[in-house]
């Protein structure tokens, strides 16, 4: 997805001159970054969210959207335009092997149970599958949800799978 359009302005009109260019190249404006649309993957529907972020919160919806695959045209300032523009570009970096590996900071056991829910599994069946009990299985997810910061188990398995790519 190299054409979506990612963007953290400080200048209201830059940030309007990107959003008629993400326009022009087929994407659809949508103002704001609070997605009502119950579809996870939005990167076919090539919508760009746009406007102000002007506290975590907004910065919070932003990074969601970008995750579901959304282009994003912010108009920000320090430092919430550097936190927003950093994670940003971890989302788009290509990992190299000078990266650390991408999801680190999960364990073995996290990974694995996430890797059987990217598949299409139930955190049941998951379960069966690495031989351990439902409980522990929730609370192994409940920690990777934790570390990787969201709040669901479907916002976990999607952070995961944009962390190592389509390695599973």
């Amino acid at each position: 997805m190299t054409d979506r359009p990612l963007h953290v302005c400080n200048n209201p009109n830059d940030a309007a001159g990107l959003l008629r260019t993400a326009v022009r190249g087929g994407w659809r404006a949508h103002a704001g970054f609070a997605l009502p649309t119950p579809t996870w993957d939005l990167e076919k529907q090539r919508i760009v969210c746009h406007g102000p972020v002007a506290d975590e919160h907004a910065l919070g919806q932003a990074l969601l959207a970008a995750t579901r695959g959304c282009g994003i045209i912010a108009t920000a300032h320090t430092p919430l335009a550097e936190a927003l523009a950093d994670d940003l570009h971890r989302l788009e970096a290509p990992a190299s092997a000078a990266d650390v590996a991408p999801a680190s900071i999960l364990t073995v056991e996290e990974e694995a149970l996430l890797r059987h829910l990217a598949d299409g599994s139930t955190i049941a069946a998951a379960a069966k599958a690495e031989f351990v009990a439902l409980r522990t299985a929730n609370r192994r997810i409940a920690a990777a949800r934790k570390k990787l910061g969201v709040t669901t188990t479907r916002e976990a398995v999607i952070a995961f799978t944009n962390r190592i790519g389509d390695q599973s």
